[in-house]
């Protein structure tokens, strides 16, 4: 049974960088999609990339062109390089996979195996 477990998370000032790990265990993440989802307090869960078993690449509209995942299969880890953090960006992050094939289209919205979120908070 796959099991995904978050790291990275932390306090950042506006305009810094924080580097988020998921790491598998369990199993070997070659053939699992993986999608990074956060939620907020009082806020909607909201997608925030997820990259395919094919390394095919999706980023919600908020963080395109600051965020940027990666997989390493070798080290059974993605990651998500978060870059010019914004307060807007505070959320408990956490990471997904899921074999289903066009999973990456809707990941954050059916969501069956998950971790136990890291916080990131972006404040000055």
């Amino acid at each position: 049974q796959l099991q995904l477990a978050e790291s990275g998370g932390g306090l950042v000032q506006p305009g810094g960088s924080l580097r988020l790990s998921c790491v598998a265990s369990g199993d070997t993440l070659n053939s699992y999609h993986i999608g990074w989802f956060r939620q907020a307090p009082g806020k909607e869960r909201e997608g925030v990339s997820c990259i395919t078993s094919d390394s095919i690449i999706r980023y919600g509209v908020s963080v395109r062109g600051r965020f940027n995942i990666s997989r390493d299969n070798a080290e059974n880890t993605v990651y998500l390089q978060m870059n010019s953090l914004k307060p807007e960006d505070t959320a408990t992050y956490f990471c997904a996979a899921d074999r289903r094939p066009t999973w990456c289209e809707y990941y954050y919205r059916s969501l069956e195996i998950w971790g136990q979120g890291t916080p990131v908070t972006v404040s000055s």
